[in-house]
């Protein structure tokens, strides 16, 4: 966004650009690259120059949708659903989906007050089968809340089965989870799980890279795969046939060379044997929290150290949360105060606390700062801000 809060040209276009090229279209993206976001935009306005390797038929299309996008509507649309685009380059961008090369985002969509940059740094995928068996169900919660108890944030696809189970599982321990979704963020999909997503966007991060209202498909189902699988450290599956879609996650884990690892179900059941194919392979298999800890976690750190549920505030910089820590408890506090009691300068201060009233837990007051009431809560160890 600009200084008067009006929408740059670069933003403006590379939204627009999200009405145009499909998720995952290395062709997009190789335009993207060599030509920059704005000649890509031009030559799709104006219908004249093809944009290279594009065939006749292939170009009426991308006119066509070209011509219906509203770069402008999508925002707003956007931003009364308390939804933003973060783009490659901001503050808030992941820089592991650079990984992706020319299947990179060109931007996504986010909903929820956390630090989609922050999150992701520490960050593991749980996938698997929709149609899922209790054991299924029961192994991914349980690795999904241990995770969460050890500050891990869970990511997953928002799907039926072992995904619906990953989130549960972390939110149920207090911690944060992400949902990626193949469909515009402020409409949740499968509907059955509404109101999980809406708890998942409460509480944590709802994120894809569709725009307001675009609607899923089976192909922006798998190519959504490769954002879980670039976003975080490592992909757990927890039971997955043959033909699952969790094994396009796991395998573009491996094709980025992060962790591959599953869970290891009856040697009779059909919903294990693709994991167990991937278990011939290179994934390690795992069966519990420290298994998965000691692969993803930094070194030496081959078992869980903490023994209560993660709190939000935990996932802040330390230098953030020596900020949030140096507020009173009742009153506010000017900038200047702040910043001594953190010992860090006022400028320093001034910036972490505007992260943290974006995050929701400080709020102005005049010329100084003040807890909000989900921030004192989380100060005294209860929820917090997500």
């Amino acid at each position: 966004m600009s200084v008067t809060g009006e929408p740059d040209d670069e933003l403006l276009t590379r939204v627009f650009l999200t009405r145009v090229i499909e998720p995952g279209d290395e062709a997009g993206g190789r335009w993207v690259r060599e030509l920059g976001v704005r000649e890509v935009a031009r030559r799709l306005r104006e219908g004249g120059l093809p944009l290279p390797g594009v065939s006749g038929k292939r170009w009426q299309g991308l006119l066509a949708r070209a011509e219906a996008a509203r770069p402008r509507e999508d925002l707003a649309a956007a931003q009364h659903a308390g939804v933003r685009f973060v783009r490659p380059g901001s503050a808030e961008w992941p820089g592991q989906l650079d990984d992706l090369g020319d299947a990179r985002p060109l931007g996504l969509w986010v909903r929820g007050r956390a630090s989609l940059r922050i999150w992701a740094l520490r960050s593991v995928a749980v996938v698997g089968a929709r149609a899922c068996t209790e054991y299924g169900a029961h192994m991914a919660a349980t690795l999904a809340a241990g995770l969460a108890e050890q500050g891990w944030v869970v990511v997953s696809g928002g799907a039926y089965g072992i995904d619906g189970a990953a989130h549960r599982g972390a939110l149920g321990a207090g911690g944060a989870t992400v949902a990626v979704l193949a469909c515009g963020v402020d409409r949740p999909y499968p509907r059955g799980h509404t109101q999980l997503i809406t708890r998942i966007a409460d509480q944590g991060l709802v994120i894809g890279e569709l725009p307001p209202g675009d609607h899923p498909t089976p192909s922006r189902f798998i190519l959504r795969n490769r954002v879980i699988a670039a976003l975080t450290r490592g992909t757990v599956v927890v039971e997955a046939a043959r033909r699952s879609g969790s094994l396009v996650t796991a395998r573009a884990a491996q094709r980025l060379g992060r962790h591959t690892m599953g869970v290891p179900g009856p040697a009779t059941s059909g919903l294990s044997a693709g994991v167990h194919e991937l278990l011939r392979g290179e994934a390690t298999l795992v069966t519990d929290v420290a298994d998965v800890v000691e692969l993803v976690g930094d070194i030496g750190q081959l078992a869980p150290d903490r023994s209560g549920p993660v709190l939000p505030r935990d996932l802040l910089e330390p230098a953030t949360r020596q900020v949030l820590a140096a507020l009173p408890a009742r009153r506010a506090a000017r900038p200047d105060e702040v910043a001594r009691s953190a010992q860090t300068t006022p400028d320093d201060a001034i910036a972490r606390l505007y992260e943290l009233r974006a995050l929701g837990y400080v709020e102005r007051h005049d010329d100084g700062w003040k807890l909000t009431r989900q921030a004192m809560m989380s100060v005294r160890g209860g929820p917090g801000p997500p």
